[in-house]
C-alpha cells in the first residue's frame, strides 16, 4: 500500500536553467511538494534541447528531438520505483510535428500518468487534437488551470469529464516590504508604477501598452511603465532583437523615455515579486484572445495587484467579480482609459486590490501543491485497488 508520504512522483518537463515559464512552474511545484512531504520523492525528467547543468532533482533527461529517447525514457520509468508520472504539456517542448514523439512514450509506458496542460487551444488542428485526446484517454487525469477550458476539453478534445481536474496556477509566497517602502527605497515615491513581465515577443502586444502610456502621460506625468524581461529564446533565434528594438524606437519617437523603462534580463522570482509589490497596476495587453492560462497574470493576482488586461480567456476568468479592468484588443485608447480610471479613483483601486488579493491567497504554492498531493494520493489508491482486483 502506497502512503501519501512515501509516493514517488516523476515530472516530465523543462527545468531550470532552461529559461521558460513551464520550467519555473515545475521547479516551484516540486520544491513545495518536497517541503510538505519530505518522506516522498519528486524527481524531474528534464526535456532538454541543449546541454545544461541541472540540479540533483533531475533523475533523467529526455532529448527533445531524439525520437528514440521517448521509448527509452518509458522503459527506464517502467523499471524504476516511480509510482506516477506527471506530464507537463506544452506543444512546443516535445519533438516531432506538434510534439507527436510524446505519444511514443505513452504507448510504451506501464505506470500510471496524469497530464497538466499549459495550453488548451479552442481550435486545434487534427494533430494537436489527437495528441491531447490520447493523453486524456490514456492518463488517469487531465489537469487544466482554468475553468474556462473544461468545456473545450470535453467537446473539442473528447476527454471524459470525470478525468478532468481544475487546479490553479501556483504563485510563490515571499515576504516583501510594502509598496510605499519599496518605492521610497528606489526613489520612486512620487511615481505611479505600471509593470509587465515575461519573455518578450510580438504576441504580447506591448506596442499597444506603450502607446496607451503615451496618452496617459498627457495628464499624468508621474506614470512609470516597467517592461520586464528578455526576448523569448525562440523569437531571438528567428528575428533577433527586432521586436524589442521596435518598442524602444516607439518610446523614443513618442518622447516618453522618462515614463518607460526596459529591464532586459530573465528575472529571478525574487525580482519578479519585488517589481509586482512595487506596482500600482499590472498590465497585460496580450493579443491572443484564446490564451487559456498566463503565469505572469497568475503572479499578479497572487500579489493583489490591480490588473488592466485585454480580454483573453484567462484574464476574463481571473478578473471577474471586480478584480480588474478589461480593455479592448489592439486599442491603446481603451487601455489608457482603464489606466486613467484607476489613477483617478484611488478608492476603487483599493477595493480591486482587496478582491484580487483574496483570490490570490487561494493560489499560493502551498495551497496548490496540497491539491496536487491529494490528487496523486487518490489516483494511486485507486490504481492499487484495480491492480489487486485484476
Amino acid at each position: 500500500m502506497i502512503s501519501e508520504t512515501t509516493m514517488n512522483i516523476a515530472f516530465l518537463s523543462t527545468y531550470p536553467p532552461r529559461e521558460c515559464g513551464l520550467a519555473t512552474f515545475t521547479q516551484d511545484l516540486v520544491m513545495q511538494l518536497d517541503s510538505m512531504h519530505p518522506a516522498g520523492r519528486s524527481g524531474i525528467i528534464a526535456v532538454s534541447n541543449e546541454s545544461l547543468q541541472y540540479d540533483d532533482n533531475v533523475i533523467m533527461e529526455l532529448a527533445q528531438n531524439d525520437r528514440s529517447s521517448y521509448t527509452q525514457t518509458a522503459s527506464k520509468l517502467n523499471n524504476s520505483d516511480i509510482d506516477l508520472l506527471v506530464i507537463e504539456h506544452e506543444f512546443g517542448i516535445y519533438g516531432g510535428e506538434r510534439g507527436k514523439y510524446l505519444l511514443d512514450l505513452i504507448d510504451n509506458l506501464k505506470i500510471p500518468f496524469i497530464t497538466t496542460l499549459h495550453t488548451v487551444l479552442p481550435e486545434p488542428d487534427s494533430k494537436q487534437r489527437h495528441i491531447l485526446n490520447v493523453l486524456g484517454q490514456n492518463g488517469e487525469k487531465t489537469i487544466t488551470m482554468a475553468e474556462n477550458t473544461v468545456d473545450t476539453l470535453i467537446k473539442v478534445y473528447g476527454i471524459d469529464p470525470s478525468k478532468i481536474a481544475v487546479i490553479n496556477h501556483g504563485v510563490p509566497y515571499m515576504p516583501m516590504k510594502s509598496r510605499e517602502k519599496l518605492k521610497a527605497e528606489s526613489g520612486l515615491d512620487d511615481r505611479f508604477i505600471i509593470s509587465t513581465f515575461g519573455l518578450l515577443g510580438p504576441g504580447k502586444g506591448l506596442e499597444y501598452g506603450i502607446e496607451a502610456i503615451s496618452k496617459v502621460t498627457e495628464k499624468h506625468k508621474n506614470v512609470l511603465y516597467y517592461i520586464l524581461g528578455q526576448t523569448h529564446p525562440t523569437i531571438k533565434k528567428e528575428s533577433g532583437e527586432d521586436y524589442r528594438r521596435s518598442l524602444e524606437e516607439m518610446v523614443a519617437t513618442m518622447g516618453i523615455d522618462d515614463n518607460v523603462i526596459f529591464v532586459d534580463k530573465y528575472l529571478k522570482k525574487e525580482e519578479i515579486v519585488r517589481y509586482l509589490k512595487l506596482s500600482d497596476i499590472y498590465l497585460t495587453p496580450y493579443l491572443n484572445r484564446d490564451q487559456a492560462v498566463s503565469g505572469t497574470l497568475a503572479y499578479a493576482v497572487g500579489y493583489g495587484r490591480v490588473i488592466v488586461s485585454t480580454p483573453y480567456r484567462y484574464a476574463k476568468e481571473m478578473l471577474s467579480q471586480g478584480r480588474g479592468l478589461l480593455a479592448k484588443f489592439r486599442d491603446p485608447e481603451s487601455i489608457a482609459s482603464c489606466i486613467e480610471y484607476v489613477l483617478d479613483h484611488p478608492e476603487e483601486k483599493e477595493k480591486m486590490e482587496m478582491r484580487t488579493l483574496a483570490k490570490g491567497k487561494t493560489m499560493t504554492w502551498q495551497n496548490v501543491a496540497g491539491q496536487y498531493q491529494a490528487l496523486f494520493a487518490s489516483i494511486l489508491k485507486q490504481t492499487a485497488k484495480e491492480t489487486v482486483t485484476v
